[in-house]
This record gives structure tokens, sequence and C-alpha cells, in this order.
């Protein structure tokens, strides 16, 4: 029998804290050695009955609170756990527990993580067929609770998945140059990464599933209370890989040059009703 990487109790859904920082550990120098930001990719990751219970949610999925259909990111929907059924959302509730904080402490050497009991862009991801997220590093100030991003948690939920259906989760070298690692989304594989403002990353080649099938994640994001105000806030970065015709984000460099050129207080003011209007 596999070993399980991280044994929820299927049921309960709850570790001891010890255990949780013993597998920590474990994956400590695989985590804190990967290039060229620290991550790392561990299959196997959660009981399969864990995996099998949130499938079985996701047949009764609500309508997606997001759904993005732009040049960068296509056919991909989002849902929030606080509306999903009651088991998986009782799993999300256990990823924001002081078990799986020390965990993901322990491997990634970040200490006093905060989870985000908002869900800020995470929950349940799904992408269908011919949809893509191209390369990208993340937004890097969660608003609401000015903490900075640290981490990402990604859990593939998907039946066995062959990297020639698209999909795969892609890792970039900071200057856009070249594709350091690829992950294709398969069944109980978890990639954990931290964020920055070069951390590029994505799953750009789109999602070509024979069946059908879409791309079907939990992502998970975990952020530290070391924001100040002398750090500069972006939303997503995309980047175009070289020799493609990926998109990149002339929204977000438009909103940088404005944060640049204006004094914050009236920055602030004029962002805000840019936003509203789409700019």
């Amino acid at each position: 029998m596999t070993e399980i990487a991280f044994p929820f109790d299927p049921e309960t859904l709850i570790i001891p804290t010890a255990t949780a920082k013993e597998i920590g550990g474990r994956h400590a120098d695989t985590y804190q050695s990967g290039e060229p930001y620290d991550h790392i990719c561990i299959d196997n990751f959660l009981p399969m009955d864990v995996i099998k219970k949130v499938r079985a949610d996701l047949d009764s999925l609500p309508e997606a609170e997001r759904g993005f259909d732009a040049a960068e990111e296509k056919l991909k929907s989002q849902y929030n756990p606080d509306r999903l059924p009651d088991y998986s959302r009782h799993l999300f509730q256990a990823f924001n527990s002081r078990p799986f904080l020390l965990f993901l402490e322990q491997m990634t050497g970040i200490k006093h993580l905060i989870p985000d009991p908002y869900y800020l862009g995470a929950g349940i991801h799904e992408t269908l067929n011919g949809g893509y997220l191209n390369i990208h590093a993340d937004f890097n100030l969660h608003t609401h609770m000015r903490l900075e991003r640290r981490l990402n948690v990604l859990i593939y939920l998907n039946p066995v998945w062959k990297e020639e259906w698209g999909g795969s989760f892609e890792i970039w070298d900071k200057q856009m140059t070249r594709k350091m690692a690829g992950f294709a989304p398969t069944e109980n594989r978890m990639v954990c990464f931290s964020t920055g403002s070069d951390t590029f990353h994505g799953n750009p080649e789109p999602v070509n599933h024979p069946e059908g099938l879409p791309r079907q994640s939990i992502a998970l994001y975990y952020y530290t209370a070391t924001w100040d105000e002398t750090r500069v806030s972006h939303s997503t970065i995309f980047k175009p890989r070289p020799g493609t015709a990926d998109a990149s984000d002339a929204r977000d460099r438009r909103r940088r040059l404005l944060q640049d050129i204006l004094p914050p207080v009236v920055h602030r003011r004029v962002a805000h009703r840019l936003k509203r209007i789409g700019f």
C-alpha cells in the first residue's frame, strides 16, 4: 500500500499536530531547495477517500462566483468553499487549521502563516476543455486583511491525467526564458510553492481531455503579517512565453504606471474609481 503523505482521517478530517509537524519537516529539504523558487510536488497527498468524497460533491456544484474567459485566462470558474456541500466545506476548514499550518511552516520555513477565512481567489477551480491560465505572478497583497501573500497550495482532483491532455502546471524561471518544471494535474497530486512578484507559473497549455472532462483542483493561499506601506502592491502579472502568442496584462501595466507617478493619496482615490469601470 502506498504511503499517504498527509493522512487526514477521512471522516473527521483531523490529524494530530505532532504528526503534521513531523511530515512537514520530512519534506523541508526538498521544498527549500526548489529552483528557480521554493516548491515541491507530492503525489498521493491525501487519503483517496477524501479525494473521492470531494469529487462526489463536485457533481452538485453551485453556480460559480467568478468566471474567466479572457485572453490571459480562459474557460475557468472559481467556487468559494462556503457554498460547497458539507464535506468539502469542512475540508477547506481543515486546511485552515493549526495542524495544517504547522505542516506548511515546517516544510517551507515560513513562520507565522495566516490562512484566509475569506478564500480570496481560492476554493475549487475548474477549467473546461480549451481553457488555460497563462504564465503569471500572483497578486501580492490581501486587500481585506492587508497581509502579504506567501504560499500557494494546489491539490488536483481529476482522475488519472496524461500530460498530453494539457492543463499541466508549469514553473518558469524569473527571466521568463525557459520552463523549469511541469506537473500534469493528475489525481491526488499536491503542488506547493512560494509566491512573489517574480515566481512565474501557470497552466498555459489548453485542457484537451479526450472525454471532455474538466481540470479540477483545490486552491489554497496563505499569508504573513509582513506587509508595510513601503511595498508596492500589484494584481496578477501575466508574462508571455517566448515564441508564443500568449497575451500579457496591459491593464496591470497601466495600473502600475499610475501608482508610480501619482502621490499615494491621489492614487488611492483614482484607482478605486478606475477599478469600478474596469480600467
